[in-house]
């Protein structure tokens, strides 16, 4: 049986616990998160579903779980212009959970933004091996890229790579009908902005991330057949080091099994780079 651990209990980590219990992937879960009354309301509500679920709030019993999936943090608003401006007050809400990383044994999930610089800091910080550390957002990007190429008329699965936010990178060499620069340039702002949309009309995006946080649990406890994109830390790949960053991933109980390298056409390499550009200085400060 799977334990999960879910350190942050709000909109997203909630709907996490529930739907890790609902589809049969974790009944065992240690919940913790610093707002008492929310905590207890989560765990009454979960207990009042007809899963036979079994639900700690020892913080003792997270070292003891298979997966934690970390949440803590401020989420955007509207006033919160990119996902990277969370880094200030959510770095020390981090720090405030270091312990419990340190402690972990298992596979830590870093969900909380800028998801890639968190993800970097908890292997360094936390001493988390870089295989046991996978930073969400990629599959919720690419799902987003596969919606905007349905509007082109091109229905195919998308993927995207690189920063969960601004220097992300969809990936268009491996569609099956060529887009030019332009278009891709424009499918690229939209993609930048999807999340903002559903943030101004319900205060936070939950549906979205929480059913492929629960599907990436699923290629955690049972193996990937095909790569996913999630932020992994780099030491070379793509010619990247020093950062956290999504690149296409086979995933299993051990963690990152295999980051796979596909051959990006010039735009996407470009892209790449400037992704890893951006995330390294930020990620440096860490490595003392």
């Amino acid at each position: 049986m799977t334990r999960l651990a879910v350190i942050g209990t709000g909109r997203i980590g909630g709907e996490v616990a529930f739907l890790a219990g609902a589809l049969g992937i974790a009944r065992d879960q240690v919940l913790l998160d610093a707002d008492g009354p929310l905590l207890d309301a989560q765990v009454r509500d979960l207990q009042h579903t007809s899963r036979d679920l079994t639900v700690s709030t020892d913080p003792a019993d997270i070292r003891d779980a298979d997966i934690c999936v970390y949440t803590a943090g401020i989420s955007r608003t509207p006033m919160v212009k990119t996902r990277a401006d969370l880094l200030g007050v959510n770095l020390t809400i981090a720090e405030a959970c270091l312990p419990h990383a340190r402690r972990f044994g298992g596979l830590w999930v870093t969900v909380a933004n800028p998801v890639d610089v968190l993800n970097y800091y908890f292997t360094r910080k936390g001493g988390l091996d870089r295989h046991r550390c996978i930073g969400f957002g990629g599959q919720l990007d690419s799902a987003r890229f596969t919606l905007a190429l349905r509007k082109e008329g091109i229905r195919v699965e998308g993927t995207v790579l690189g920063e969960h936010g601004e220097h992300q990178v969809p990936i268009f060499s491996r569609l099956p009908v060529e887009v030019k620069i332009p278009e891709r340039e424009r499918i690229l702002g939209s993609l930048r902005t999807a999340s903002m949309e559903v943030i101004r009309g319900k205060g936070a995006t939950v549906f979205g991330p929480a059913d492929h946080i629960a599907a990436l649990l699923q290629f955690l406890t049972a193996g990937s057949t095909s790569p996913v994109p999630c932020s992994c830390v780099l030491e070379g790949e793509y010619g990247i080091r020093g950062c956290s960053l999504g690149v296409p991933a086979f995933l299993g109980r051990e963690g990152v099994r295999e980051i796979q390298e596909w051959t990006l056409d010039p735009w996407e390499k470009d892209q790449m780079e400037r992704a890893g550009g951006f995330l390294r200085p930020i990620c440096r400060s860490f490595d003392g």
